[in-house]
């Protein structure tokens, strides 16, 4: 039950600059934040990709409240390529963007947005990479999905988010697969209403997994993002049930997250790709790690005691 409790927390200003000022934060933090700068995460991409672990990067930053930081969120993904291109890792590193910090819900938002993904997208291609699109509150889903299928006309690697907890998931699951999208399905954590979203874990599991048959039987390339062990093996199922070879599918979990389980499934020859998040704006980025996992707030209390 404390999950919506820390989503609601997630945009609260005085509690951001509370927590943000605790000397405990950070320490925890640097559990599921690579770095604040495009330096300090480097080393970690070029130590996943050393382990046999591909990797997708998000430049923190959301709710933007005006053009000019549009163009900075926009600015931040094209030094992340420039940092890229002599890594020669190609799609084993690529990058998700959240259309937030591109201006999507400022006054003509979706037009900027565009604008500014489609910059990104550019620059990515031209190195051997891509983008997905990450999902962020069900108000977006529709304009998400849009500037999707736009840029996918001269980018048809740009992947999309679906978050299952979401009523409408399996009828956009249905269309990205029959148009032959990358899809990460994911469960969803922001804190929806009862009107758009399953409410209930296990239904939101159930939908999980009818989502991902859809994927997987479905023309387009599945992304199973989850750290749930029963989710991944049901994936695995799946995959064989469709005929899909290891390569024509993969799975995605978060830095800090499992990590012996990421290596052992590459180990296994499963493609498995680290979301790796970096940056200063990391607060609202943190607090749903926090609320997606009882184990994470755990983690995080723990930390808060052991210190004081």
């Amino acid at each position: 039950m404390l999950g919506p409790v820390i989503l609601a927390a997630s945009r609260s200003g005085s509690l951001r600059r509370a927590v943000s000022a605790a000397p405990v934060t950070k320490p925890v933090v640097d559990r599921f934040i690579a770095g604040e700068s495009i330096e300090e995460t480097v080393p970690v991409v070029r130590s996943m990709a050393a382990g046999g672990l591909e990797v997708t990067l998000d430049v923190l930053g959301e709710d933007i409240t005006d053009p000019a930081e549009a163009l900075r969120a926009r600015d931040a993904y094209l030094r992340l390529v420039e940092a890229l291109e002599p890594l020669e890792l190609g799609s084993a590193a690529e990058m998700s963007v959240k259309l937030s910090s591109f201006g999507q819900a400022l006054p003509g938002g979706h037009d900027l947005a565009l604008k500014n993904v489609t910059a990104v997208v550019e620059a990515a291609a031209a190195i051997g990479t891509t983008v997905t699109l990450d999902m962020e509150d069900h108000t977006t889903v529709d304009s998400t999905l849009a500037i999707h299928a736009e840029v996918r006309r001269a980018f048809p690697q740009t992947g999309a988010v679906v978050q299952s907890y979401l009523f409408r998931t399996e009828d956009d699951c249905r269309a990205l697969s029959a148009a032959g999208a990358r899809v990460r399905l994911v469960k969803g954590a922001y804190k929806e209403p009862a009107s758009v979203a399953y409410q209930d874990k296990a239904d939101v599991d159930k939908a999980y997994i009818r989502s991902l048959r859809i994927l997987m039987e479905g023309g387009g390339y599945p992304m199973v993002g989850s750290h749930d062990p029963r989710i991944i093996a049901i994936a695995q199922d799946l995959a064989h049930r469709a005929g899909r070879k290891p390569d024509e599918y993969e799975f995605q979990m978060l830095y800090g997250i499992r990590e012996a389980e990421q290596l052992r499934l590459a180990a296994e020859g499963h493609r498995m790709r680290v979301y790796i998040a970096y940056g200063t704006d990391w607060y609202g980025y943190f607090m749903r790690r926090l609320a997606e996992r009882p184990a994470n707030l755990a983690f995080f209390l723990r930390s808060v005691v052991s210190r004081g």
